[in-house]
């Protein structure tokens, strides 16, 4: 059995890129956030990938994948909006059903569910600056084929 998450990621990183704007400005889409990089940002990272079934012609795996979307205001002003916004756009983008899963056939894979796992949110003031960070969990059942 391969492994189907460095391209459910590539999928969503290829998707999400110069897809999703807050104020005009596209939300930059990283595999790795680079150390100059400004608010807002989303990171997208594998998590896991289980065996949950198989038959006597393939396997099928559980692929999780984590979005990350991170904004950021001085400590008196924003709020969590932003990155409910930029939630909202994300899961349009890759909360999707069959006719919209990633296309993984050149790989060797086929899609064959999508669902999201919930969302997360949290608020981190710090002396600079307030965080607002949502995590987003996709998880996608992977067919060998």
């Amino acid at each position: 059995m391969n492994e189907a998450l460095q391209f459910i990621r590539k999928a969503i990183l290829t998707r999400l890129t110069n897809a999703i704007t807050i104020d005009g400005s596209y939300v930059p889409i990283y595999n790795r956030v680079p150390s100059d990089a400004s608010e807002p940002y989303i990171q997208v990272f594998s998590v896991s990938n289980n065996e949950s079934d198989f038959n006597a012609t393939s396997f099928i795996s559980e692929c999780v994948t984590r979005l990350e979307v991170v904004t950021a205001f001085d400590s008196d002003s924003g709020g969590e909006l932003q990155s409910n916004q930029i939630v909202s756009s994300i899961l349009n983008l890759v909360r999707t059903r069959a006719n919209g899963y990633y296309d993984l056939s050149s790989d060797g894979f086929n899609v064959i569910t999508c669902t999201n796992n919930g969302v997360t949110y949290f608020e981190d003031d710090l002396e600079d600056k307030t965080y607002f960070r949502a995590i987003v969990e996709i998880s996608n059942k992977i067919e060998k084929i």
